[in-house]
């Protein structure tokens, strides 16, 4: 498989395409993005920021240097074509998945999450969605385009259906979108603290989970696109990450909606950072 080179690669993550267990890889890009872009920077800033940061996580007792994880590199993406950058992103995902191995993708805004959610449920047609997000991200379009990182979850929910998306931390969207997900969706609006009950519903299904930072309030984590106060703290962050490990079929995930521009201070792409990390050893478990 051709590896998309880089400079550095996040710690811990040096073992050959061939000899891991899973697969880290950057998607860089914020082409949709409604407010603020800034995304496609995430990756860069996350890997060289994790050198600043323990292989080892206090959190699960594991530690990256005893896993075999393989950094593939950012994607190299056309500019001014959505649709082919997403088709890019699928075929590269694919590959990953028809080589067995499990993944966790970086973004990015959070479209990127769309090639890669359907590939997952390609491989496993009973794939659940875990989403946690200070927003809904289920309108039927933005501004007349159906493509965008304001309806991504919309767009999965179209091949997924009822029954297989369960939302954590909501807390903004437009009112249709809140009534249109009483009867399609599981929700916790503000908070994720029903996310341990649910992950035991789940534990025995093929699970993916996404991550959209910008759950975390902004008075922690600035360094976003489309900051929404009124979020949950990193520890919450981290405790609903520490109950996914009760998940026995966690097959993909992904981190996105890091604007690392946006906080001078790095403190919001060290917590992207930690968070890779600790969903890197999440899913090698």
């Amino acid at each position: 498989m051709k590896n998309n080179m880089n400079i550095q690669t996040f710690i811990g993550c040096e073992s050959s395409f061939e000899e891991a267990s899973t697969v880290l890889f950057g998607i860089p890009f914020d082409g949709t993005t409604s407010f603020r872009p800034g995304t496609r920077f995430a990756m860069q800033a996350i890997r060289q920021d994790s050198f600043g940061l323990e292989s080892y996580s206090p959190y699960l007792d594991r530690d990256l240097e005893e896993e075999a994880i393989h950094d593939g590199g950012d994607l190299d993406l056309p500019f001014g074509n959505t649709e082919r950058v997403l088709s890019d992103i699928a075929t590269y995902t694919k590959e990953v998945l028809d080589n067995g191995k499990k993944f966790l993708m970086v973004g990015g805004e959070h479209l990127v999450s769309l090639p890669t959610i359907e590939a997952a449920y390609e491989k496993y047609p009973d794939l659940h969605v875990i989403h946690i997000d200070a927003h809904t991200d289920l309108r039927e379009d933005y501004m007349g385009e159906p493509l965008s990182h304001a309806s991504v979850i919309r767009r999965c929910f179209d091949f997924l259906g009822d029954g297989r998306i369960f939302q954590f931390g909501i807390r903004s969207g437009l009112k249709e979108e809140f009534e249109w997900a009483k009867e399609h969706t599981y929700m916790e609006k503000f908070t994720i603290d029903t996310l341990p009950q649910i992950v035991q519903q789940l534990k025995d299904v093929p699970v993916y989970v996404t991550i959209d930072l910008d759950v975390l309030d902004p008075g922690t984590f600035p360094g976003t696109g489309t900051p929404e106060p009124g979020g949950i703290t990193y520890k919450e962050l981290l405790a609903g990450i520490a109950a996914l490990q009760d998940l026995n079929q966690i097959v993909a995930a992904d981190v996105v909606e890091l604007s690392p521009q946006y906080d001078p201070s790095g403190a919001s792409t060290a917590m992207a950072c930690k968070t890779v990390r600790e969903m890197l050893l999440t899913l090698t478990k």
